[in-house]
């Protein structure tokens, strides 16, 4: 009988340390995506800014391209 609780108590033990890990592992993750995607949130706004008269005079040239294509049709 003391046997089989012995077995039962490692077995409780074994499952709360596996938990343990598990959510120890799944936060570190966790954490490290939102500062990534922070990162890159950060990074692409900052390029957006740069280079915000370049993409406005492509944009405004494509759209330009597309009427004066679309009137041929």
């Amino acid at each position: 009988m003391k046997a089989k609780v012995v077995r039962v108590k490692n077995s409780i033990v074994s499952l709360i340390r596996r938990g343990e890990s598990y959510l120890i592992r799944h936060r570190y993750v966790s954490g490290v995506t939102v500062i990534e995607m922070v990162l890159i949130l950060v990074i692409i706004i900052a390029l957006l800014l740069i280079f915000k008269n370049q993409l406005t005079s492509l944009i405004n040239t494509i759209f330009e391209k597309i009427t004066s294509e679309s009137s041929r049709i």
